[in-house]
């Protein structure tokens, strides 16, 4: 692969809620449901790209995620996947499908998040990464991003092979792609079928039908069980069966089927033989248990325990603060981004605060219109530099921070970097302490997070620092003085 394969769409949160009946609800003749455990992980254009890292792609995802709890959870999840998030903004609330199970059935499914809203403009790194793609894979799910007008330009001129997973309420794939891969029910709702055709002349009479409507290269139908049905320029279609017969949760089916495709594209795969290996990776996919088993175990955690990669709802012990955590942070950024403010963000373990943190924070906060502090947690503090640190909980480095006029909110995370929380927060600007601007070379170097920035077009700055404050030093010196 010359470069990413980059994964375009729409991101939704799945939820899966499982759990026992055992009795009928007292004021209505409906099962009862008792919890006992409870899943996320992304879904839509997420899992698809979350699927095509898994075979060990480079991955990239465009999409929007908003600024509330759901969206910072998506981004977690999707950094635990390595996945890399180019964010675009998303007016309102987070889409949300829960499933709720028993013994291995879905017992009701309930949506949230209500209407879709129009995603905001890519930056220029995001339109250039389209076009840098080995191949490209449009995952839309009819919630926008497929919609908007510079990706739709940005995936017409690009070079790489386009894969177009249609919705029936998003729009007609962009002329020329490579391959569409509609399912059934979505070919029969975009073209309609003749009264009593066969199941395969409906199939190929619709992806003849797109194939023209769209210019596309191919269509190929997804037959569930049965397999697909490829449609290109000849006049027969190709049937490719599955290699045996599988029964079992089919949801991400469509998914797999789709990033498998792409990824046999961008290895050189002909079409015929892309969807050859999709057959069979879907089919595998489902025979091997579906989405619950094909995910990393530390990607869809019990909600009881925290996720690798988790940003934290609230730190363990800390008392109820609206400057504190997911629900405080998607607050603010909703009220300042709402007035056209600059949002402006920090990171760091922040132990034992010192005049030197004072003075960035200090510095930061004047060069917007709130500043959020990015913390690492006690977990991630100890990976870092050593399983003695840190010397102050992240309970209490949150109590301090916010006790800070110019600080208006704290967001703890668990990796070694706040990449993750970066791409929901999306800062305008990012700001170290002048000591990091030290040694030379480019701004990437001199700052990691600076190649993040640039997915969203932040910007990356270092402010002045005070000499001689340093957290280590500071316990060296106190441990010397302890020992005389």
């Amino acid at each position: 692969m010359r470069g990413p394969v980059v994964v375009l769409g729409d991101t939704l949160l799945d939820r899966d809620v499982e759990g026992v009946v055992n009795r009928l609800c007292p004021d209505s003749p409906v099962p009862v449901l008792d919890e006992t455990s409870a899943v996320d992980r992304p879904g839509g254009a997420g899992l698809a790209a979350v699927f095509a890292a898994a075979q060990g792609a480079e991955v990239v995802l465009v999409t929007a995620l908003a600024d509330d709890a759901g969206g910072a959870r998506l981004s977690a999840l999707l950094a635990a996947a390595g996945v890399q998030v180019y964010p675009l903004a998303l007016p309102g609330a987070t889409p949300e499908k829960i499933r709720l199970r028993a013994r291995g059935r879905v017992l009701l499914r309930h949506d949230r998040g209500g209407a879709s809203g129009d995603p905001g403009e890519p930056s220029e790194e995001v339109l250039r990464v389209i076009g840098s793609a080995s191949a490209v894979l449009v995952s839309d799910y009819g919630r926008g991003v497929a919609r908007q007008p510079a990706l739709r330009d940005a995936l017409a001129a690009t070079r790489a092979p386009v894969v177009w997973d249609p919705h029936p309420r998003g729009p007609e794939a962009v002329p020329g792609v490579h391959l569409a891969t509609p399912n059934e029910s979505e070919v029969r709702e975009l073209v309609p079928a003749v009264p009593g055709a066969s199941r395969l002349a409906t199939a190929s009479r619709g992806a003849q039908g797109l194939r023209r409507r769209w210019r596309a290269g191919a269509v190929a139908v997804t037959l569930g069980g049965d397999g697909a049905l490829l449609c290109h320029a000849g006049s027969t279609p190709l049937v490719v069966p599955t290699p045996g017969s599988a029964e079992g949760d089919t949801c991400g089916a469509g998914d797999r089927f789709a990033a498998a495709a792409s990824l046999a594209l961008a290895e050189g795969a002909l079409v015929s033989e892309a969807v050859q290996a999709a057959v069979a990776e879907a089919s595998r996919f489902v025979a091997g248990g579906g989405v619950a088993a094909a995910l990393p175990t530390d990607l869809a955690p019990a909600r009881s325990a925290p996720a690798r990669g988790a940003l934290r709802a609230l730190p363990r012990g800390v008392v109820a603060s609206d400057r504190v955590g997911v629900a405080a942070v998607a607050n603010l950024l909703q009220e300042v981004r709402a007035a056209g403010g600059t949002v402006v963000a920090t990171g760091g373990c922040f132990d034992l605060l010192h005049a030197g943190h004072v003075a960035t924070l200090q510095a930061a906060r004047q060069l917007g219109d709130c500043l959020i502090v990015c913390l690492n947690s006690d977990a991630s503090v100890a990976g870092l530099k050593g399983p003695d640190r840190p010397v102050m909980s992240e309970d209490d480095r949150s109590r301090v921070l916010t006790a800070l006029s110019c600080v208006d909110a704290v967001l703890v995370f668990d990796e070694p970097t706040p990449d993750a929380a970066l791409s929901w927060v999306r800062p305008d600007i990012w700001v170290k302490g002048g000591d990091y601007a030290t040694g030379g070379g480019d701004d990437a170097t001199i700052l990691p997070e600076a190649e993040v920035l640039r997915r969203w077009g932040g910007n990356t700055v270092v402010v002045p620092y005070l000499d001689g404050r340093s957290t280590t030093d500071m316990i060296v010196r106190t441990l010397a003085e302890r020992t005389r």
